[in-house]
């Protein structure tokens, strides 16, 4: 159940041998918590785009309606 997390800082203190369990825990909960936030707000923004905007990153109106209604936790 690894996961990469591309942050330097996270990356240190998670591949720090001596990092005690409790910490390590620590790290990956913040890491998924930033994760979900940063997909929640990418779906809120997504949100606001219009159909020409969608158009210039390539996504249809539909597309991004189903993008806007998952989860935030869901990838």
């Amino acid at each position: 159940m690894t996961r990469h997390m591309h942050n330097p800082a996270l990356m240190l203190l998670n591949d720090s041998p001596r990092l005690p369990m409790i910490a390590a825990l620590a790290v990956r909960f913040a890491a998924t918590v930033t994760k979900w936030e940063r997909q929640r707000r990418s779906r809120i923004n997504l949100s606001k785009l219009d159909d020409r905007m969608l158009k210039d990153v390539g996504l249809t109106r539909p597309e991004a309606d189903r993008e806007i209604k998952r989860y935030f936790w869901q990838y």
